[in-house]
Parts: C-alpha cells; structure tokens; sequence
C-alpha cells in the first residue's frame, strides 16, 4: 500500500452519515445554521463567484456560452421579451461551482465506498449528485494566507501545510469547526487580473495533502479556494488532484472551486474578523457531478 492510500484509508469517513449522499454536509443541523445566523453583523453581503467568461484562454481552454435567443423584435402584443441561453463544462478552472460527491472516485469508488462504474454513468450519478446536497447555510472561515505573510499572492505552486493552516488560525484569530465552510485565499484572482492568464491546471497553488487530516480533525463540511484547493504540481506521485480525492472521495467534503475571494479578503480585513456566514445554493440538478454557484458570504 502506497503512503498515499494509507492516508486515504486513514481519514475516510464512510458509513458514518445517513443520507450518506449528502456527505460532511449532514455535520450543518439547525444548531450550526443558527450560530452562523447570529454570528451576522453589519450585514454586508459579499458574493464570491467569478464572472461568467465567454473568452478562451490558457486557463479557460472550453469557455462558456452565452447568446441570445429572443431580442424582442417578434413579440405581438406587448411587452417585449428578451432571452438568451448560458452553458458551460464547468469543471474547469474558469467557472466558478461547487463539486458534489459524485465528482471524485479514487480506486474505482466514490465517497462511501460505491462503486463509481455502478453509480455513474451517460445518464448522471445515481448516488452523490449535487441535487442531493441541497442548500447549505454555515459559518464561514476565510484562510487568507498572503495577508498572513504579507505578500499580494502566494505564488503558483506554493503549498498550504497543515503548519501553515494552524499559523494562519492564530494570526487571523480564527479556529475552525465543526460544520465550518474553509475558504482559502491564495490571491489567486488578483495575481491573474495583475500578472494575466496562465496554465493554472499544471501551476497553482493550493492545500498540500498533509492539511487534510487537520480539515478532517475539524470536522468541516465544505473546503474552497479561488484555484481548486489542489496544489499543483500534485506532490503525490500518480494522483493528479489529491486533495479532490482525500475530501470528495474519502471524507465527503464537497468544494467549491475557482471562488473569487479578493472583496471578502477586504471586507474581513475591514471588518477585523475573519468568520461570516456563508451561503451556498447549488442548481438542483438531478444527477449532476456539481453545479455552477454563486456562493454568498454575509458579515
């Protein structure tokens, strides 16, 4: 057995939650919803998603469509209507979603132990489907690492250690918890807008794999990041997204990718606190592997 999964076996979570499609999601009852509720304030609401972008480019190789199928031009009586039509492969780096547990399998198995050629197939999932998780409604914790080092951005390819996570808990006054939403900053948003597009699929940064049993000691329910929470290059040998694998397949942590964290990095810092509630509200879409999202966070 590889290091890698005497780790996976070591922090997998299966069997433990009923519907167990819903995952680390079944952490969140109405006790944590209420924490996050009252933990509100000015009520500043701050979304997260990025803009839906239409434009090829090294980091966005299949963009999304958007056109549009009515401009009010054939419409008797009034009013005029105006319609158009959006899709996106948003399994990417450029559209901002929300994995579910169908996403990952590892060794042929999705989170819980099923058999990912039984569960999966042309026609969506059949076990872990974004539609099974619903909404969530939880306190937020924003990992900002490059205002923990002083730095506009951690640079592509820096990796976030379990060392680093417990570092930045002190300095930014926070502790993790249990049914907490994990948002790491990498400034990820703002290196690209100052610095242009690059190959973020071979080069980011991101969580290293040794963070994930300190996530899974906290019990979170939800892990994102404005890249995909990977590390990239993969620091394990074979495994191309290793942390997907440890969260999604192992633990039932679905993510959030490609977040956009730079206002809520400015309102935290505003605000001197770094915990918000956090809304997410996935497409219901039965058998989808994810969804496109825009999560929301309220301080």
């Amino acid at each position: 057995m590889t290091e890698f999964d005497a780790l996976f076996d070591a922090v997998r979570a299966w069997g433990r939650w009923t519907p167990a499609d819903r995952g680390a999601w079944n952490r969140v009852g109405a006790e944590q919803v209420r924490r996050a509720v009252a933990g509100v304030r000015s009520g500043e609401v701050v979304p997260l998603a990025l803009p839906w972008d239409t434009r090829p480019g090294p980091d966005n190789p299949r963009p999304v469509l958007h056109y549009m199928t009515d401009l009010g031009d054939v419409e008797s009586p009034e009013p005029s209507a105006y319609k158009d039509f959006v899709a996106a492969d948003y399994h990417g780096r450029s559209v901002t979603h929300l994995d579910a547990l169908s996403h990952i399998a590892y060794r042929g198995r999705l989170y819980d132990g099923r058999g990912a050629d039984e569960y999966v197939d042309a026609g969506g999932a059949r076990f872990g489907s974004v539609a099974a998780l619903g909404a969530l409604v939880t306190t937020g914790v924003l990992l900002d690492l490059p205002a923990v080092h002083g730095v506009p951005w951690l640079e592509p390819g820096q990796a976030v250690r379990a060392r680093d996570v417990l570092a930045a808990e002190q300095a930014l006054g926070v502790t993790i918890g249990e049914g907490d939403a994990v948002l790491l900053r990498t400034g990820h948003v703002r290196r690209r807008a100052e610095r242009g597009a690059w190959d973020a699929a071979a080069l980011s940064a991101g969580f290293h794999v040794d963070a994930v049993p300190l996530l899974a000691e906290r019990g979170v329910a939800l892990i994102g990041s404005d890249g995909d929470s990977d590390v990239r290059p993969s620091p394990v040998a074979g495994v191309h997204s290793p942390v997907h694998a440890l969260a999604v397949a192992a633990l039932g942590v679905p993510l959030l990718d490609n977040l956009d964290l730079e206002a809520l990095a400015g309102a935290t810092a505003g605000a001197g606190r770094h915990t918000f509630m956090i809304v997410v509200a996935p497409l219901n879409i039965p058998g989808g592997t994810g969804s496109p999202v825009t999560p929301v966070a309220v301080l």
